[in-house]
């Protein structure tokens, strides 16, 4: 027996590994915080707390590859935050705030959606170590992603932060509806836009940079109509998203 050889409860992790792990965390503890505000009626901080969420979401996972720590356990741990951020306290809080008026059809719904989220973020880890995925091949994702399906699952609540609650799509019913067809989006196989694979010409390199310094401009200055005006170019690039894929698809196999 080698005596030199560390038992593992004595082997160390080094605070690059950690770090990842950290930022994952401060989301689920974001999503989870967002339940505690809409117990508390402070809606547009539960809302604020999801898209933070998001934000740290995001960063996890550029932040394990530059400092080169992904991990099994990052992986599985970004899951798990994400069913609590993005499934289980959208659903809460959207219930929460308008649902509830519905009773038990406003519950099956916050139900429906969460239970979309779960599947949606089962059928990715299930995928990702295959390869055989034509539309991450050609550069789209299958389904809405998880940030982004919590946000528009939110969008009635950003509706009525803007523009007050005299509109149809803050009705409970309309919120019900609405609820169900982004469960739908989420697992659903339409492709959606991939930022990772996401490319700009040189050309546009200076337009483009323009366009993200005024919408970053404009959430410091109207924030919720904003995240509006990006929610709806999301959903109005659907269409395109599905054309743009056939086409790429097209040419990889005429190419093959």
């Amino acid at each position: 027996m080698n005596k030199n050889r560390k038992s593992p409860l004595f082997q160390s992790i080094s605070i690059r590994t950690i770090l990842p792990n950290v930022v994952t965390l401060m989301a689920f503890i974001a999503g989870l915080s967002s339940i505690k505000f809409a117990l508390s009626e402070k809606w547009e901080l539960a809302v604020a707390a999801i898209v933070v969420a998001g934000i740290l979401d995001g960063l996890d996972g550029h932040v394990a590859r530059l400092l080169k720590s992904t991990s099994k356990f990052g992986a599985e741990l970004d899951s798990l935050s994400d069913v609590v951020a993005f499934g289980v306290a959208p659903a809460v809080v959207l219930y929460m705030w308008a649902l509830e008026s519905l009773d038990r059809l406003g519950w099956a719904v916050a139900i429906i959606y969460a239970c979309g989220m779960a599947l949606r973020l089962a059928r990715f880890n299930a995928r990702m170590d295959l390869d055989d995925d034509p539309k991450g091949k050609v550069g789209f994702l299958t389904g809405v992603p998880a940030p982004a399906g919590a946000a528009l699952l939110l969008a009635p609540m950003m509706v009525e932060f803007v523009f007050g609650s005299e509109y149809l799509f803050s009705k409970p019913i309309t919120v019900a509806g609405y609820g169900i067809f982004i469960a739908l989006l989420l697992v659903s196989t339409v492709p959606t836009i991939s930022l990772k694979a996401f490319r700009v010409k040189k050309q546009f390199f200076a337009p483009f940079m323009l366009l993200i310094a005024a919408t970053i401009a404009g959430l410091f200055a109207n924030t919720w109509l904003v995240l509006l005006l990006i929610g709806a170019f999301y959903i109005l690039s659907l269409p395109f998203c599905y054309y743009a894929y056939r086409k790429r698809l097209k040419k990889k196999y005429n190419q093959a």
